[in-house]
């Protein structure tokens, strides 16, 4: 799941994901919609954006680790700026991994396999 309340970060993300042949993935505009997605339709990994209005990255990763049944899915951070706050308290959260904008296409493949494994 891509969760980014800019569609063109979201479409950044997509087209790095449709570039490693990443198929059936959902996007979301907001946490809030995307935690209520996720519990009713789980996947394996979430890739969000950190700025965002309502429930950013991190309030995500919060409800999502302390939802039954969803806690566990892999969660990638994406950042403008890698603030230590930020990246203390998302490993706090239990993070699996982050990336910060701009990246590129690699960027992001290696991002997640350090997640999920070879793509």
């Amino acid at each position: 799941m891509v969760v980014d309340d800019t569609a063109v970060s979201r479409g950044l993300i997509t087209q790095a994901l449709d570039w490693m042949q990443i198929e059936g993935y959902r996007t979301c505009a907001d946490g809030d919609e995307a935690l209520r997605s996720l519990v009713q339709k789980p996947v394996h990994l979430v890739i969000s954006d950190y700025h965002m209005p309502g429930l950013d990255g991190l309030g995500l990763l919060e409800g999502i680790r302390r939802t039954r049944g969803i806690e566990r899915l892999g969660f990638i951070l994406v950042t403008g700026r890698a603030d230590a706050t930020v990246v203390a308290k998302g490993r706090a959260l239990g993070m699996n991994n982050m990336i910060t904008k701009p990246f590129t296409r690699e960027g992001m493949r290696d991002c997640i396999e350090k997640v999920v494994g070879p793509i």
